[in-house]
């Protein structure tokens, strides 16, 4: 038997007023093999996500992070927590080995409840990235290197001092 559902079916132009759970992607390349050097690429890449589409927290279902094999020194997903972002699913995993791919590389996938529609939703590529995607050339600008803790500590002790 045959029911029409004509009248709950969403034309796209009602699409981006109904919740919906979308990717957002991104990657960013990082300078050394180190927990550090991975962790504030991973970082500023999350940073750059989050302003740009407004993302929060409570709104992420889950968020993949990759790596290519050459990039081992920690997970990636501990820059997430670095925003706060305790109670999202992450997992870690490394890229396929493709030959002659872009090495040094940190990718993510969030999955996302919004309301945005696929076309409202900035994927963010930085630094070498930004080859990986040569479609895309809304690229927003990379923040600046943020000071360590112990650098901005050792800067307010000396100002105090």
């Amino acid at each position: 038997m045959f029911t029409d559902n004509s009248n709950e079916i969403s034309n796209t132009a009602n699409a981006s007023s109904q919740l919906a759970c979308r990717g957002v992607r991104g990657a960013t390349t990082v300078r050394e093999n180190t927990k550090e050097a991975i962790l504030e690429a991973t970082y500023d890449l999350l940073s750059t996500i989050i302003l740009v589409n407004k993302i929060h927290p409570d709104d992420v279902a889950s968020v993949y992070f990759t790596t290519t094999k050459d990039l081992n020194a920690t997970y990636p997903a501990i820059a997430a927590r670095q925003h706060g972002w305790y109670d999202v699913a992450l997992i870690c995993g490394h890229e396929m080995d493709v030959p002659d791919g872009l090495p040094m590389c940190a990718r993510v996938l969030i999955h996302w409840n919004t309301t945005l529609s696929p076309q409202e939703i900035v994927h963010v590529y930085l630094k070498e990235a930004k080859s990986l995607r040569p479609d895309r050339d809304d690229h927003p600008p990379v923040r600046p290197i943020q000071m360590s803790e112990v650098e901005a500590a050792v800067k307010m002790l000396e100002h105090n001092l």
